[in-house]
């Protein structure tokens, strides 16, 4: 194989190489709904940009339709609601988990209510036990994740 050659394929698989790592660590974009006067949102956001989302803030006058059009049972709702990959994460939901709903067969997961010790719901040295629920295609609530209190 002349040089020219292989120089030729070196910079092929090269290109190949950065491009799938370039795509690997683009952020993953998730748009939150929100109210505009709701503090912990704010710090729910600043917790998944710290964990390397793209965050897309969306301020809602009716929470409730939003809620409602994307299938969030009244029994897991908590402040805001977001979407990702045509999934919704309702709460204060860690990032850990976000991204794990991307790899589950899940219409969305949820932190009902607005437990202290959150993402989003810190409170100097309370943590609360909370769950992530995650809701099946039939409508099914699902634990997939215990966070226990302090």
């Amino acid at each position: 194989m002349t040089s020219k050659r292989r120089v030729f394929r070196l910079s092929a698989v090269a290109a190949v190489f950065i491009a799938s790592t370039a795509h690997a660590t683009e952020p993953l974009t998730i748009d939150v709904h929100r109210d505009a006067n709701c503090g912990c949102c704010k710090k729910w956001i600043s917790h998944l940009e710290e964990n390397g989302f793209k965050v897309a803030d969306h301020v809602e006058t009716d929470m409730s339709a939003i809620k409602q059009r994307l299938g969030v049972a009244p029994r897991l709702a908590s402040c805001h609601t977001a979407v990702i990959n045509g999934k919704f994460v309702e709460g204060h939901v860690p990032a850990e988990q976000v991204r794990a709903l991307l790899k589950r067969d899940l219409a969305g997961i949820a932190v009902p209510g607005m437990p202290a010790g959150s993402p989003g719901m810190e409170v100097d040295g309370v943590k609360h036990a909370y769950k992530v629920i995650g809701l099946t295609a039939d409508g099914r609530d699902e634990v997939v994740a215990d966070y226990p209190a302090n």
